[in-house]
């Protein structure tokens, strides 16, 4: 990279950032967040492909332009994750990977898919350093499990299964290191992202409730109740009332 690029990068970096801390809940950042979470659904919610529009020319060739806006999107995210405790020797390592990948696509839908790649290992990365010293490996596992089964009817003896161990030594072991049983565990994390998408999604409660595979659009209510203190409903009035609005 020449000084003029580097110097470019820098600059729309610094125009990000400030962007971001004049709209700090706006979907971009529940993006950013949701890399930081390691929570695979909700950056899949929140993904938007690599644009350029708005973001300002730094090449005139529309390939070599992506790229660049390509690393810009990279330096964000190695941040937010740095920020968000991955050391940042294995940021800046995965940061390095994937922008010389993208440097070799010879076309703009490869830069997507790198993009897409790139994002994906971030988050899972993220994954693993929230979890990491704080569980047992078959914890950790049945975890990533239950990330990426949100959108699905969770139940013990599948996630025994996973691991090849009896639902009731995996009930056990669950509850003595997360202090929660595993079906509590599974609706405070569907409620979790189903809060996400209340604020920045233009889905129903009902909508919503059928996402996360809950029995009823009630049962979803008593349920975020229970994690949250309020209904659906009241939960996006109060966010609206704070500025707060969907994207």
């Amino acid at each position: 990279m020449n000084d003029e690029f580097a110097d470019n990068i820098e600059s729309a970096l610094v125009r990000s950032s400030e962007d971001f801390e004049r709209a700090p809940f706006d979907r971009e950042v529940a993006f950013y967040n949701s890399i930081c979470l390691g929570n695979i659904e909700l950056v899949h919610t929140f993904y938007a492909p690599l644009a350029c529009e708005g973001c300002g020319i730094l090449s005139e060739n529309p390939l070599r332009n992506l790229k660049y806006h390509f690393a810009i999107s990279t330096a964000m995210i190695a941040r937010y994750c740095i920020n968000g405790g991955m050391p940042p020797e294995e940021s800046y390592r995965i940061s390095d990977l994937y922008i010389m990948k993208a440097d070799k696509c010879k076309n703009e839908a490869d830069v997507h898919m790198v993009h897409s790649e790139m994002i994906d290992c971030y988050t899972r990365t993220m994954r693993r350093v929230r979890n990491s010293g704080v569980y047992s490996k078959q914890i950790v596992r049945i975890i990533d499990y239950i990330s990426e089964h949100l959108h699905s009817r969770i139940l013990i003896k599948d996630a025994s299964d996973y691991l090849k161990i009896s639902p009731a030594y995996l009930s056990r072991l669950f509850k003595s290191e997360t202090g929660m049983s595993f079906s509590d565990y599974v609706c405070k994390a569907k409620v979790e992202e189903a809060s996400n998408l209340l604020l920045f999604s233009e889905y129903t409660d009902l909508e919503i409730s059928n996402l996360f595979c809950f029995s009823s659009q009630s049962h979803f209510i008593r349920v975020f109740r229970k994690y949250m203190g309020v209904t659906p409903r009241e939960y996006k009035k109060q966010y609206k009332v704070h500025g707060i609005e969907k994207k």
